[in-house]
């Protein structure tokens, strides 16, 4: 016969508290983090919520407008070899551009 499988889960808090009450550390905590900045953020659950990094938000303006550029250039250049040069030359840098736009689309938040 098998033994049994262990049970998980169970008490997370201490005997004797519930996760209403409030630490009075806890608050403490949360006012000196958020005026220095240089301590992680604990809330009032006591959960540790890690720092928001840097590069985390809105992409500059200037990033979807290049995107857009890159594409339009990369673009002409593809449509002008065929039209006016027998060269390869527009045409590997028409590629570049369109490979820069897709790059720089991947970085626009």
């Amino acid at each position: 016969m098998a033994p049994p499988k262990r049970k998980t889960g169970g008490r997370v808090t201490p005997a004797g508290t519930r996760p209403t009450d409030k630490r009075a550390s806890t608050s403490a905590t949360k006012t000196s983090s958020a005026d220095q900045g240089d301590e992680p953020h604990r809330y009032e659950s006591g959960r540790y919520t890690a720092p928001t990094a840097k590069y985390v938000g809105e992409s500059p303006k200037w990033v979807p407008i290049l995107m857009l550029g890159l594409f339009v250039v990369g673009g002409l250049l593809i449509m002008a070899r065929y039209l006016f040069w027998d060269e390869q030359l527009p045409m590997l840098i028409g590629m570049a551009c369109l490979l820069g736009g897709l790059y720089t689309a991947t970085k626009w938040h």
